[in-house]
C-alpha cells in the first residue's frame, strides 16, 4: 500500500458510510501523514442519518438528522462538492469527472455510492402520486402530496415498506394498505408465525395487509387511481409509495469497466478492493462475501477496513452478523443469528401470545448448550443479551426457555438482561456493532478514564451514536464496572437533580415541599427538563395528593395529565370514566351513550372492562365530564401514572365455578386505590377462582380466590413485556389482603425509579421476592405501620380531578383551543357511526 505523504483520495458518495470513512481516516492519520481528501455528494445536503429517516415525519428536521455540519468538512481539510455527482471515472489517468465538469485526480478512489430504491418493472410507475422512500427530498414530496390523498398504499412489506407505511399513518392518510409479493411480512427476518403476530398488530393500528400480491399495473391516466394485480383483483388508491427493496448504485463502476455482479453491486475482495487495485467499494454498493450488506454496522466496518488499508495496516472484512432490532410502528421486531435454523442439529423453543401480540423463538443446538439464533416480535427487550449469548457461544442455562420467559421463581436468576449477565461476557464481546466497540474498550474508558455516563462514552468511543440499539447494554456495563470498583451507583434523576427518585422523595417529604419551584430551588439547579418535571410531579402527588393542576403544578405534568385525558391522533382526546370492577348499571350505560352521541364520540370497550370515548375536543372536555359526573361517574385516571383498572370476573354471584365474590372485592379495591399516583401505571385484577378469568397473574397486583380466602400476587405485567406475577401471600382474608396491598404499593411508590413498572422494579430489587416478603409480610424494616398510614392518607384525601375542574372556573378556563376563541371547533371534521367513527372526513 502506498503511504506517501500526499495521497490524493477521492470519495464518491456522501451518505452515512462515505461520511464514516472520512471520519475514520482523519482520526487515524499519523504525524506527518497528509491526505488530500475530496468528496462528491449527489444530494444537496451533507450526510444525514438514514437509519432514523422516519423521524422526519415525527418533527425531526434535516439539521437534527445531520451527522456533521458542513463546516466540519472544511475544518478537517475535506473538499466537499454537494449536488455534484461524479459521472465518469478515467482509470488510466486516475481522474474523476463530476456533473458540473470538475476533474479531480486521485491516488485512491473510494466508491460509497450506496443504493437506490428498487422500482419493479410495473406499467404505470411514472404516474403522478407514485413515490420512492429513500431521501429527505422523497419525504418532502410524499408529505406534500399526502395533504390531498385519502387512500394510500405501500408496495413492499419488508423493513423499508413498513417504515413507509408508518410514514403514511403519521401523515394522516385515512386508508393505508401494504402490498407484499411474498406470503408473509418481513420474509427475510421472521417466520410465518412471527409474521402473523406482526400482521395482527399492524391491522389493529388501521393498516390493511395484502399478501401474495403481484402488482401488474398502476392504473390511471396521468395520476394514479389504483393498482391492478395478477390475480385479477384491484385496489383503489390515490397515492403509492414503492419500497420494495434496494438496488446497488454500481452504474459508475460498470461504465468504468470495474467488475460488477450479474445481480448488481461492485465485486470486492476481503480487503474491499475492486478489480482495480486503486479503487475500493464500501457500503451498500459493494458485494462482499457474495452478498450486499444493507445495514449501517457492516458499512461502518467497511469504512474502518479501508481506512486502515490506506494507513498501511491490514485488516480483512469478515462475514458480518446481520442481526437487527427495529421498532416498526410501535412494535419491536428483532432477529439474530440463524433465525430459521431447523433440522436434526437444532431444537426450537417458541413462546406465542396472540392476545398480547408477542412471539418469541429461539433455536438451540441439539445438545442444548448453544444458542443458534432466534426471532422476537412484540417484545425484544432481551435482544441484546440473546445476541451476545449467540455470538459468543455462551453455555446456556439448564432450562434454555428461561432465555425468553425469564425466571418463574422467586428470584431474578433467569433475567437475561441483568447487569451480572452483561459483566460475564468475554472482553472481546462486540457491544456496539456500528462502531465496533468491545466490552473491554468500554470497561477501560469507564474504569481508567472516568467516563461514567452515556454522553461521556459517546464522546470517547462513539458507542451508542449509530443505531442506538446498544445503549441499554452500555448503561449496564457502566453500572457493572462501578460496582466492581466498589463505587455506589446512584441513579440520579437528571442533570438538574443530583439525587435518586427515592432520595428526592424523602427530602420533599421531610421538608414539606409542595411545588416544583420550591423543590428545584432547594435541591436542584438550572431550569429543569422533561425528565425531572414529571418525576417531581409524581413525587408531589404521591406524597400530598393535591390537585395536580393547582399551585403551578400543571406545567410540569405530562401532556395527558395536563388535560386529564389522553391525547389521540388528530389532536382530539379520549375520555374514560371509572367503572370499578367493570360493574355498571343500565342507567349509567344509557348516559354514556347519550354523551357519546351528543359530542360525536367514538366508543369502545377496553381490555380493562371500561368504555373509552374518543374524539373529544379539548373545549368540550369539562362539559362531557359535567354530564358524566352528574350520572355518578368519576375520572378513570386513564391518563395518569396511577391505578388504571381492577378487572374482575363475575365470581360466585353468577359463575358456577366461583368460590368468592370477586366483583365486590374488585370494586372495593378499585375504590380504595383510585387516584393514587405512582412511578408508573398500575393495573390489577380479581379472579373468583383458579380458572383465572380476570387474568390476575398478569397484573401489577392480582388477587385470586381460594376456598380459604385470597391469594395475593404481585409484580406481574401484561402488554408487550409479559411477566407472571409472583405469589406474595396465600389464603388470607380480605382485610389482611388489603393491608398487604397497602404496604406493597407504598413500598413500590417510595423506592422505584421513574417510569418503572412493578415487574421491572421487583426484578431489580435486591433480594427479589424473598426480600419483598420480609418487608411486607414480616415487617423486618419496621415500616409497615408507616406504609399503611401513608396509604390511608392518600385514600382519605382522594378527590375526583374531573369534578374539581368542573366546579372551579379558573381551572375550567384552561380547557380551550384558543384563549380568544373559547368555543371554536374545526367545522370540517365529523365522526361517522360504528367503525367509521374514528375516520375524520372533509365535508363536500
Amino acid at each position: 500500500m502506498n503511504t506517501n505523504k500526499n495521497n490524493r483520495i477521492v470519495v464518491i458518495g456522501n451518505g452515512m458510510v462515505g461520511y464514516k470513512f472520512c471520519e475514520k481516516l482523519i482520526a487515524k492519520q499519523k504525524n506527518g501523514q497528509q491526505f488530500t481528501l475530496t468528496v462528491f455528494g449527489e444530494e444537496p445536503r451533507v450526510a444525514y442519518d438514514r437509519v432514523h429517516l422516519s423521524a422526519y415525519f415525527a418533527g425531526k428536521t434535516a439539521e437534527d438528522l445531520t451527522l456533521a455540519p458542513e463546516n466540519w468538512y472544511a475544518e478537517n481539510g475535506i473538499q466537499l462538492y454537494l449536488s455534484d455527482p461524479a459521472v465518469d471515472i478515467d482509470r488510466e489517468r486516475k481522474e474523476v469527472r463530476s456533473h458540473h465538469g470538475l476533474v479531480v485526480p486521485y491516488d485512491y478512489l473510494i466508491l460509497a455510492t450506496g443504493s437506490g430504491a428498487f422500482v419493479p418493472p410495473v406499467a404505470g410507475v411514472e404516474k403522478d402520486g407514485v413515490f420512492v422512500y429513500r431521501t429527505i427530498e422523497d419525504l418532502d414530496l410524499i408529505q406534500s402530496y399526502a395533504r390531498k390523498a385519502r387512500k394510500g398504499a405501500v408496495l413492499g412489506g419488508g423493513l423499508l415498506g413498513l417504515e413507509a407505511a408508518k410514514a403514511l399513518l403519521d401523515l394522516g392518510i385515512e386508508e393505508t394498505h401494504v402490498v407484499e409479493f411474498a406470503t408473509r411480512l418481513m420474509p427475510r427476518q421472521i417466520d410465518d408465525a412471527g409474521s402473523g403476530i406482526l400482521q395482527r398488530q399492524l391491522e389493529s393500528l388501521g393498516l390493511t395487509i395484502h399478501l401474495s400480491k403481484s402488482t401488474q399495473e398502476i392504473t390511471g391516466e396521468d395520476t394514479i387511481t389504483g393498482m391492478q394485480f395478477a390475480d385479477g383483483s384491484k385496489l383503489d388508491v390515490d397515492m403509492l409509495v414503492i419500497s420494495a427493496g434496494i438496488r446497488p448504485r454500481d452504474e459508475l463502476a460498470k461504465s468504468a469497466g470495474i467488475d460488477t455482479h450479474p445481480r448488481g453491486g461492485i465485486i470486492v475482495d476481503n480487503f474491499l478492493q475492486t478489480s482495480d487495485p486503486s479503487i475500493f467499494a464500501i457500503g451498500e454498493c459493494a458485494v462482499a462475501h457474495h452478498m450486499i450488506y444493507g445495514l449501517v454496522a457492516p458499512g461502518y466496518e467497511m469504512a474502518e477496513v479501508v481506512a486502515l488499508q490506506l494507513m498501511g495496516e491490514s485488516k480483512e472484512f469478515k462475514p458480518f452478523d446481520m442481526s437487527t432490532k427495529l421498532k416498526l410502528i410501535g412494535t419491536d421486531v428483532a432477529s439474530f443469528g440463524n433465525p430459521f435454523a431447523e433440522g436434526a442439529d437444532c431444537r426450537t423453543i417458541v413462546y406465542e401470545n396472540k392476545a398480547k401480540g408477542v412471539y418469541k423463538r429461539v433455536n438451540i443446538s441439539a445438545d442444548g448448550r448453544e444458542l443458534l439464533g432466534g426471532i422476537l416480535v412484540g417484545d425484544a427487550e432481551q435482544y441484546n443479551m440473546l445476541l451476545q449469548t449467540c455470538k459468543n457461544k455462551t453455555i446456556l442455562p439448564p432450562n434454555p426457555e428461561d432465555l425468553i420467559l425469564g425466571s418463574r421463581g422467586g428470584d431474578d436468576t433467569g433475567a437475561a438482561t441483568s447487569v451480572g449477565g452483561i459483566m460475564s461476557l468475554p472482553d472481546d464481546a462486540l457491544i456496539c456493532s456500528c462502531e465496533a466497540i468491545t466490552k473491554a474498550t468500554l470497561c477501560h474508558e469507564i474504569s481508567q478514564n472516568g467516563h461514567t455516563t452515556i454522553d461521556a462514552l459517546k464522546k470517547a468511543t462513539k458507542a451508542c451514536t449509530g443505531c442506538g440499539g446498544c445503549t441499554p447494554m452500555v448503561k449496564d456495563i457502566i453500572q457493572g464496572v462501578m460496582k466492581q470498583q466498589g463505587i455506589y451507583v446512584r441513579n440520579i434523576l437528571c442533570e438538574h437533580f443530583d439525587y435518586t427518585r427515592q432520595e428526592l422523595l424523602d427530602l420533599v417529604k421531610i421538608n414539606g415541599l409542595k411545588t416544583y419551584g420550591t423543590v428545584l430551588d432547594q435541591f436542584g439547579h438550572g431550569d429543569g427538563c422533561e425528565v425531572c418535571k414529571p418525576a417531581v410531579a409524581s413525587i408531589l402527588a404521591s406524597l400530598w395528593n393535591e390537585n395536580i393542576l393547582e399551585k403551578g403544578r400543571a406545567t410540569i405534568q405530562d401532556s395527558n395529565d395536563r388535560f386529564l385525558a389522553n391525547i389521540q391522533k388528530g389532536g382530539t382526546y379520549s375520555v374514560v370514566p371509572r367503572i370499578p370492577g367493570g360493574e355498571i348499571t343500565p342507567d349509567k350505560l344509557i348516559v354514556i351513550g347519550q354523551v357519546a352521541k351528543k359530542y360525536g364520540l367514538y366508543t369502545k370497550i377496553t381490555g380493562g372492562q371500561r368504555i373509552d370515548l374518543f374524539g373529544a375536543h379539548v373545549s368540550d372536555l369539562p362539559n362531557i365530564w359535567e354530564e358524566l359526573i352528574a350520572a355518578g361517574f368519576e375520572s378513570g385516571h386513564a391518563y395518569g401514572k396511577s391505578l388504571r383498572t381492577v378487572k374482575s370476573c363475575v365470581g360466585s354471584t353468577w359463575c358456577r365455578y366461583g368460590v368468592q365474590d370477586s366483583v365486590s372485592f374488585a370494586i372495593e379495591v378499585e375504590d380504595r386505590y383510585k387516584g393514587v399516583r405512582s412511578p408508573h401505571k398500575i393495573k390489577s385484577g380479581v379472579s373468583g377462582c383458579i380458572r383465572e378469568c380476570a387474568e390476575a397473574q398478569s397484573k401489577d397486583f392480582g388477587i385470586i380466590a381460594t376456598e380459604k380466602g385470597w391469594n395475593l400476587y404481585v409484580g406481574g405485567n401484561g402488554g408487550s413485556k409479559p411477566q407472571h406475577a409472583q405469589l406474595l401471600a396465600s389464603d388470607v382474608d380480605k382485610e389482611t389482603c388489603i393491608r398487604y396491598i397497602d404496604r406493597f404499593l407504598m413500598f413500590y411508590i417510595k423506592t422505584a425509579d421513574p417510569l418503572t413498572r412493578t415487574a421491572t422494579w421487583l426484578n431489580k430489587l435486591e433480594g427479589g421476592m424473598t426480600y419483598l416478603k420480609a418487608v411486607v409480610l414480616d415487617d423486618v424494616l419496621g415500616i409497615a405501620d408507616d406504609l399503611e398510614k401513608e396509604m390511608q392518607l392518600l385514600v382519605d384525601t382522594f378527590k375526583c380531578e374531573w369534578t374539581e375542574v368542573v366546579e372551579n372556573p379558573e381551572l375550567r378556563k384552561r380547557f380551550t383551543h384558543f384563549v380568544n376563541v373559547p368555543e371554536k371547533k374545526d367545522p370540517t371534521v365529523q365522526f361517522d357511526a360504528l367503525r367509521d367513527q374514528k375516520r375524520a372526513k372533509e365535508w363536500a
